[in-house]
């Protein structure tokens, strides 16, 4: 059984991390490249920066970001925001990320996954899905930042992500995102079970059980958060020698 990673994500605007609640309310927290240092030292298996603005503009400043960070952590590097081309992913890969997350642009141009998975690997590709609940066991796939309904079925698109090449899901439900009312178990079971590459559960963390919860109640191999860590209520130690307790493997 694969060992289970706890990923803290720093979402980032105009070079500051922030962090909101439902997509709403953002507010700055820190500086990504301090955050990260901090995180690298903490024993996080991976680190996730989103560049939630992801204005063309802005992507220079963001990969001066990436390029810093990498020089002082030593944990995979997973990097979105933006990313519209195969040259882009080149760029991001260069500038020191180890994998790219693809999502609103995966939608839009689902070729992007392909492309991707076939120039750099399919372990660089990581697609990050947002997806709300619209009925019983039935979610709909959103586009920019939780704000744009694409009316496509969650469990139709990562079958699709999977047969398109990606390595990875990173699997966010907008219903839980920054409730810290726990990750979305029904929804992360039944991607889980449509598909066999790796998910990662994202939005909702809000207390350390919810991450023996997941892995104990889902296929996932990995769990995400952001507030928890930013707020410094939890540390990834912790929330490591927490589910070690449980009996849950981790790296």
């Amino acid at each position: 059984m694969l060992a289970k990673r706890i990923i803290p994500c720093l979402d980032v605007r105009n070079g500051k991390v922030v962090k909101g609640v439902n997509f709403e309310g953002v507010k700055d927290v820190g500086d990504p490249v301090e955050a990260a240092e901090e995180y690298n030292k903490q024993g996080a298996d991976e680190i996730v920066f989103y560049d939630i603005t992801a204005s063309f503009e802005g992507r220079g400043v963001f990969l001066d970001v990436v390029r810093e960070t990498a020089k002082k952590v030593f944990v995979p590097l997973t990097v979105g925001g933006g990313i519209k081309t195969s040259e882009d992913i080149r760029e991001t890969l260069r500038a020191g990320a180890d994998k790219v997350s693809v999502n609103s642009q995966a939608v839009k141009n689902p070729q992007l996954i392909r492309d991707g998975a076939d120039i750099f690997g399919s372990q660089c590709i990581c697609v990050g899905i947002d997806a709300k609940k619209i009925s019983d066991k039935k979610w709909t796939v959103y586009i920019n930042g939780g704000r744009v309904d694409m009316g496509i079925d969650l469990i139709d698109w990562v079958k699709k992500v999977e047969q398109l090449g990606a390595g990875e899901i990173c699997l966010n439900s907008i219903d839980a995102d920054g409730t810290k009312a726990g990750f979305d178990i029904e929804m992360l079971k039944a991607v889980c079970n449509a598909v066999n590459i790796p998910v990662i559960a994202s939005g909702g963390a809000g207390k350390i059980n919810d991450f023996s919860e997941v892995f104990e109640k889902t296929k996932t191999t990995a769990a995400l958060a952001a507030s928890l860590f930013h707020f410094k209520e939890l540390t990834v130690g912790e929330v490591k020698a927490h589910c070690k307790n449980k009996g849950i493997i981790v790296r």
